[in-house]
């Protein structure tokens, strides 16, 4: 299996921007105001306009998927093995390049939750305290399908399994600075996987790699997926039959 994690470089040349560094989301507004539960139980609102405005820029297509997501859904396709593909994003760019199952570890921004009945579902429209959940009826108890700072990222007994079973762990676009995600590599090399950093610099965890390879992700990671399938390809010829050792 190959276990890729990304971060937001990769969707940063489709004109996401980051959250951290310069230009980043969080120099525009607080991340207390709008990224924890105690900022949208003070002033909802405010969240949910932070949340509305990224989401309508989304649906509307201001973002497409750039030549790193379909490079990954063409490894998907292609690799003759399982792809774990995790993301740290909360865009919907992987699904539109091609990727069949994309795990968002920190929610989807074009999905909402209900904290009366814990249903999530598809969400394109705007959120605010008006909004009435379609499962239970409860009025006001959405919010964004986003998992904020405090709060535990999603599925990570599934993450866990993947990294203990992966022979190759692949990190694109991340940070190396926030956890859990940050310890995945770490992980998956103690269990004798090896590890590669695709990314613009090295991640502030670089050193727990095997290699990296440095520039932009859309020219970076396509190089790296037909690398690996052409690899695949020269052992595992048309017909089956194993070149000789």
């Amino acid at each position: 299996m190959i276990f890729i994690l990304t971060g937001a470089g990769i969707s940063r040349e489709s004109g996401i921007a980051t959250f951290r560094g310069a230009g980043g989301l969080w120099g525009k507004v607080r991340v207390e105001d709008v990224a924890t539960p105690e900022g949208f139980a003070r002033d909802p609102e405010r969240a949910h306009a932070f949340y509305n405005a990224l989401r309508r820029r989304l649906v509307a297509g201001a973002f497409a998927p750039n030549a790193a997501h379909q490079a990954l859904a063409r490894l998907e396709s292609g690799a003759g093995e399982p792809v774990f593909l995790v993301t740290q994003n909360i865009d919907d760019l992987h699904e539109r390049a091609g990727s069949a199952s994309v795990l968002h570890m920190h929610g989807e921004l074009r999905k909402a939750r209900c904290r009366n009945c814990r249903g999530t579902m598809l969400w394109d429209e705007d959120l605010s305290r008006a909004s009435r959940c379609p499962l239970c009826g409860a009025a006001g108890s959405l919010r964004p399908h986003v998992v904020w700072f405090g709060e535990m990222p999603l599925r990570l007994g599934e993450i866990e399994a993947a990294l203990r079973s992966c022979r190759q762990f692949v990190a694109i676009g991340t940070s190396g600075t926030v956890y859990p995600a940050a310890g995945f590599a770490a992980a998956a090399r103690e269990r004798g996987a090896g590890a590669l950093e695709l990314n613009l610099e090295p991640s502030a965890n670089a050193a727990v790699f095997d290699r990296g390879i440095y520039g932009r992700a859309s020219e970076t990671v396509p190089r790296w997926v037909e690398e690996t399938l052409k690899n695949r390809q020269s052992r595992f010829p048309a017909g089956g039959i194993l070149p000789p050792d």
